[in-house]
């Protein structure tokens, strides 16, 4: 069962009700889930639930009633994030943990990490105790393999992830790696499973070569009874009947987990199919399927690898497998980013007295706070703001390090408010993230669509939901700021006839009822939103350039630089013009350039831009 705790709880009422349990003889887990604290009791004592109700600080007493009761959904509702150095495993970014099945030497292992971190993966794998079929085979390079780890894990700055085999390791592995893999064939290895469990480092729990999703869960409760509650669940394949591949990769076991279980879920496609061919179009098919991780098999020479070079991926075919991934990611309301680790250095290198904030409209739920997570994940608190002009102050003033502003969506055209500020404040734009839209129907629970009388929404929303609308005529469409403000604004209401177009993220923060999901008109509904800062801090491949400029009134001055363009041969992605102020009739442009404005064989096109413009101003490079 699990106790649920006051808010207002006081120190020595938390005291007062973990030495009662102590003294009942219970085994316990103390957590925060959707902002309280729970406590779970693994090993009931001689109290009977209903005699916890009346303890000072305890609100409410539930029953847990799966055998998997720490890592159970009914024990926590919310996702597990587990953080591994400065990345998390679990939130809206994917993960992908890519290296060489065993460690065979430095350099081996140095080129090898060197090359997926230029692809986009932030962590790394290697093994360095091999358990395998044969005695015969390769059995890695033991604790010189997790010398190497380290020394991979010092120069490229990737975390290490690496296979324990006996709880004989544990030492050596608090004090090399990162992450702790247990392998499918030690799944069951019940010692060793508890000696993991109070170790202090993030655990990889592979499934079993035939082990049910139930005993694979039950294993993973091992590990969090012992204390150790970092816990990434990994599919990598179980045997069956066919024999073509190494092994069946059940992609089922993801959407039963996410009901099962608040842990993450990483998909190791190598080990499941044992074929290169086969291992990108499974990785793709884990990311649609909603895992939260891939681990994948990297190795430069696979042809003389010393363990599975068949399934091991090419640099440059991990490369274009990371690309799909990035196209494939926000359909499912995730990114791949590939600036991960170094964003995330450059928020922890900040000043300790800096703002580690991102300035959004709307309120929390808001998609703009859903991109700002997306974008920062846990490294940057959102704060919500009331309006774009707001966030730009912001940060100008230097009260927000960081802003997320909506540009564009795909179906309702420009944001073009935001262009007009981007003119009016001196700011950079320093990235950008597009998210999928999926609009939701929220209202009070226990509400019926039948008698929601007035819908609340920003207009762009009720643009984009016009045809579901057309099917209930009876329902006034009143406009709002923002999606996330008309939810809030229906919660306040306590009106069972008002409802809300906004995301099934903000429903769950306010505790609402879905009537209606993906009610959107058009599932191809995307927002492109922008992140401005002060200044760029650091150095970073740039891919994108924003530019304003403006052009005498006169015939062909806007042909003119389109021509400059041409001769350089860059691409525009996107043109727009908006009026200047105070100048009627006068126009600024705002352009996107597939390229990096500030390369050295730019410059004689930047200065031929200068001299046909009257104004030209970078407003961000990315």
């Amino acid at each position: 069962m699990k106790l649920i705790l006051d808010t207002q709880i006081t120190p020595d009422q938390e005291s007062g009700v973990q030495t009662l349990l102590e003294r009942d003889g219970c085994i316990s887990c103390t957590i925060t889930d959707a902002g309280q604290k729970v406590i779970g009791i693994v090993k009931k004592g001689s109290r009977k639930p209903e005699d916890y109700l009346g303890v000072p600080g305890i609100v409410q007493v539930l029953p847990v009633s799966t055998s998997h009761k720490l890592v159970s959904r009914e024990f926590k509702t919310q996702d597990t994030r587990v953080a591994i150095n400065n990345v998390v495993v679990g939130g809206d970014r994917i993960v992908v943990i890519a290296g060489p099945c065993a460690v065979e030497s430095l350099d081996q292992a140095m080129t090898i990490a060197k090359q997926v971190k230029r692809y986009g993966a932030v962590l790394f794998r290697g093994g360095a105790y091999k358990p395998r079929s044969s005695p015969y085979s390769f059995q890695g390079l033991e604790e010189e393999g997790l010398k190497i780890l380290a020394r991979v894990r010092e120069e490229t700055g990737l975390g290490v992830v690496t296979e324990m085999t006996s709880p004989s390791q544990a030492d050596l592995m608090e004090q090399y790696v990162d992450v702790v893999q247990i392998g499918a064939r030690n799944m069951q290895n019940f010692e060793l499973l508890k000696c993991v469990g109070k170790m202090k480092k993030p655990v990889v729990l592979k499934r079993g070569l035939a082990a049910t999703i139930q005993e694979w869960l039950m294993s993973a409760e091992y590990i969090a009874a012992g204390g150790n509650t970092d816990i990434i669940l990994c599919e990598r394949g179980i045997r069956t009947f066919e024999p073509y591949t190494r092994n069946t990769l059940d992609l089922s076991a993801i959407p039963v987990l996410k009901k099962l279980t608040h842990l993450p879920i990483v998909i190791d496609p190598s080990h499941a199919t044992g074929i290169r061919e086969k291992v990108s179009p499974m990785a793709r098919a884990a990311v649609a399927a909603g895992a939260d991780a891939l681990m994948i098999e990297v190795h430069h020479d696979p042809d003389n690898a010393l363990s599975d070079g068949p399934q091991s991926l090419y640099p440059e075919q991990f490369g274009r497998l990371m690309r799909d991934i990035y196209t494939i990611a926000p359909v499912v309301g995730k990114q791949l980013d590939f600036d991960y680790l170094k964003k995330s250095e450059l928020i922890h290198d900040l000043d300790e007295n800096a703002v580690k904030t991102a300035a959004f409209i709307g309120e929390f739920g808001a998609y703009s706070h859903k991109a700002a997570l997306a974008y920062f994940g846990d490294d940057i608190t959102p704060v919500p703001m009331k309006g774009f002009k707001e966030i730009f102050a912001a940060v100008a003033a230097g009260r927000a390090e960081y802003g997320v502003i909506p540009l564009e969506n795909s179906l309702s055209g420009s944001i073009h408010e935001n262009f007009d500020l981007l003119q009016e404040y001196d700011l950079k734009i320093i990235g950008e993230i597009t998210i999928r839209i999926q609009h939701a129907l929220i209202a009070h629970k226990g509400a019926v669509k039948d008698n929601i009388k007035q819908v609340l929404a920003p207009p762009p929303a009720l643009t984009q939901c016009s045809n579901y609308l057309d099917q209930y005529p009876w329902m006034e469409r009143i406009p709002v700021a923002a999606t996330s403000q008309a939810v809030k604004q229906v919660k306040d209401s306590n009106d069972a006839g008002f409802a809300a177009i906004a995301s099934t993220m903000a429903a769950k923060m306010f505790d609402m009822q879905i009537l209606d999901e993906s009610i959107e008109d058009d599932p191809r509904n995307y927002t492109r939103f922008a992140v401005i800062a002060k200044e760029y801090k650091g150095r970073k491949k740039v891919a994108k350039t924003s530019v304003i400029f403006s052009t005498g009134n006169k015939p062909g001055a806007l042909f003119e630089v389109m021509k400059i363009f041409s001769k350089y041969d860059v691409n525009l992605v996107k043109l727009e013009s908006r009026p200047i102020h105070g100048k009627p009739w006068e126009y600024m442009f705002y352009a996107d350039l597939e390229a990096d404005i500030e390369k050295n064989e730019l410059a004689p096109m930047r200065g031929l831009l200068e001299e046909k413009t009257e104004t030209f101003r970078v407003l961000g490079r990315y």
